[in-house]
């Protein structure tokens, strides 16, 4: 299991924590910064954003969760065992986060887009104790059909998506939904309309509403 980098900010003595999970070829910092966003309504809360552990594979100075083929043309083996290995890495993660703070995993909502939002769906929903919640932006979910067979707990999941995304098509919102609906996980969803592959104003204040529900903050 790999150690990861990551950013903080907010609440020294938290509550509660957020954990932003980014793209492929970003970093943590790339979504560190909606904590400036999200404090002043998130009172006591602790933003931390970690960077994913390997550079991709085409070259450059993102991170990656793990290899994609189809945009670097890795193999489909290589990307399988990249998402199990960053599984483990982001579980041990979280555990280590969620220990520092004193918290369980029901004082904990993850926040990821695109390849952070698939793996926010993967890992949460097979963790050994439910999150409070996942706020998946502009994802897929990874391996629909073998879900019912490997899920293991069922926290809230809220899908947001644009509706012009010309890299993960809004289509994977209505499959990721479906999918989740049929293993029982509480399913909320909002469309950016509009919006390419970002998060649009109207997403992030969804998303808010989101995890204050979660968190029973007012």
């Amino acid at each position: 299991m790999r150690e990861l980098r990551f950013g903080r900010k907010g609440a020294a003595r938290p509550s509660a924590l957020v954990v932003f999970l980014h793209g492929y070829g970003a970093d943590g910092a790339d979504l560190l910064g909606l904590a400036d966003v999200l404090a002043p309504h998130l009172p006591g809360v602790a933003f931390v954003a970690p960077d994913a552990p390997e550079r991709c594979v085409g070259g450059g100075f993102g991170l990656q969760w793990f290899p994609i083929p189809w945009i670097d043309g890795s193999p489909v083996e290589a990307a399988e065992a990249g998402l199990d290995a960053a599984s483990a890495d982001l579980n041990g993660f979280l555990d280590a986060r969620l220990r520092e703070a004193g918290l369980g995993a029901d004082r904990l909502v993850l926040v990821g887009f695109s390849q952070g939002a698939m793996m926010s769906l993967h890992v949460a929903l097979r963790r050994a104790e439910p999150v409070a919640g996942v706020v998946a932006i502009s994802g897929r979910l990874l391996r629909p059909e073998r879900l019912a067979g490997e899920i293991v707990v069922r926290p809230p999941v809220l899908l947001l998506h644009g509706d012009q995304d010309p890299v993960v098509p809004f289509q994977d919102m209505e499959k990721a939904g479906q999918a989740l609906v049929a293993a029982g996980v509480p399913t909320f969803g909002h469309v950016m309309e509009g919006t390419g592959h970002g998060i649009a104003p109207d997403g992030l204040g969804v998303a808010l509403q989101f995890i204050k529900e979660r968190m029973s903050l007012r």
